[in-house]
């Protein structure tokens, strides 16, 4: 005869109607005394039994179960709508592409309770085969993040997600510098163009392009004050972007930096073109304060960027579709790291928290030798062809 269970661990029965098994467990009362259950159901009594202990569990932790109804496709478009508060409507709607060609059509719709690690892990390899290591890790990030948003709201008990390594993908378009020759050639091409200043800044003090973007006259000192003490030099202030809410990417992006006489030139010569054009279309020569605007005036979008961008690449002799006008901020980086400038000085400047993404990502070696350590050594145990 089989064991009859404890008060409180539920029961099993079978219907006749639904010809499956039952499994239920009370979970409490209502404030009118009657009892309140939660069932699951197995098409085997091993399943059902299985599910009763699911339930129990989960009754005795204090967590609901998920409904097996709640897919991974729930999950992902729930925190798409809700989880993603402050983010810019350009970096939703990325992550909503992303999901839409990449996650819903492969696990949307897997319920989350029997999303496993196994899963996830075969998903990874399959878009590993498919995308960049960077977009793995994106697709990584945007399916835990929405599983964890779920966890937070009781629709499962953990996520598997963040359980799974992330595999390598597909080798991406690698970031490359210019050449101090090619750099030279560049602000060259650039001369007398609507965007020789916007070069000038991007390839001499290597700030971002969405930083840039964002200057206003009203950040930019082209006097400075030599009766100060010490003499105030001639400056931009690096405090805006592009980025949502209009601050810079990181506390360390927020910086004031001096301009080289090329730069100072160059946005003198720009703010006079600038009111010669309002002038001669009568109406006020700076709206809205933009350095660098539209012809109404108007922040200029990425897409005019690059476009100018390649006009002058190609002017300067190089493949337009090769280069983007993010690599000038990485050809600063790299010249300045060739010309001896310590790397810790170098992340200041570009507004890095640390030196790693410094070293790591911007820094391109354009030695074609490093003599360094040859150098060191000779200085310190001497030339031996002197004791010859």
């Amino acid at each position: 005869m089989a064991k009859r269970r404890s008060r409180g661990d539920g029961g099993l029965h079978w219907h006749k109607g639904r010809q499956r098994w039952i499994a239920w467990v009370t979970t409490g009362f209502d404030a009118r005394g009657k009892r309140m259950t939660r069932q699951a159901s197995g098409k085997t009594k091993t399943e059902a039994r299985n599910k009763l202990k699911e339930l129990v569990d989960d009754r005795d932790s204090s967590l609901p179960v998920a409904s097996d109804s709640y897919t991974v496709k729930h999950a992902v478009e729930g925190w798409l709508k809700y989880g993603l508060n402050g983010r810019s409507a350009s970096t939703v709607e990325n992550y909503r592409t992303i999901a839409a060609n990449h996650i819903i059509p492969l696990l949307g719709n897997k319920t989350l309770r029997a999303l496993t690690a196994e899963h996830v892990e075969r998903w990874l390899a399959d878009r590993a085969a498919n995308v960049s290591t960077r977009t793995v890790r994106l697709l990584h990030s945007i399916l835990s993040r929405a599983v964890r948003y779920a966890q937070a709201r009781d629709k499962v008990r953990r996520n598997v997600v963040s359980l799974c390594d992330i595999p390598v993908g597909l080798e991406g378009r690698p970031s490359k510098s210019l050449t101090i020759e090619q750099a030279e050639a560049v602000l060259h091409a650039a001369e007398g163009t609507q965007i020789h200043a916007y070069v000038e800044l991007s390839l001499l003090i290597g700030a971002r392009p969405e930083e840039l973007r964002a200057l206003t006259w009203d950040h930019v000192e082209l006097h400075g004050d030599s009766a100060q003490d010490p003499p105030a030099p001639r400056a931009i202030q690096v405090w805006h972007s592009v980025r949502e809410g209009g601050d810079t990417k990181t506390r360390k992006s927020r910086r004031t930096l001096a301009l080289p006489l090329r730069c100072v030139v160059a946005l003198r010569a720009h703010r006079l073109r600038q009111r010669a054009e309002a002038a001669k279309a009568g109406r006020e020569w700076e709206p809205y304060g933009l350095v660098f605007r539209s012809a109404a005036g108007t922040q200029l979008d990425h897409h005019n960027v690059r476009r100018w961008f390649r006009q002058i690449i190609k002017a300067a002799g190089l493949p337009p579709g090769d280069w983007t006008p993010r690599e000038m901020r990485h050809s600063f980086v790299s010249v300045m790291s060739a010309s001896g400038v310590s790397l810790e000085d170098i992340a200041r400047l570009v507004g890095h928290s640390g030196t790693r993404v410094t070293e790591h990502v911007y820094r391109k070696q354009i030695r074609p030798v490093m003599v360094e350590g040859a150098t060191a050594m000779d200085d310190i145990f001497g030339d031996t062809r002197s004791n010859r």
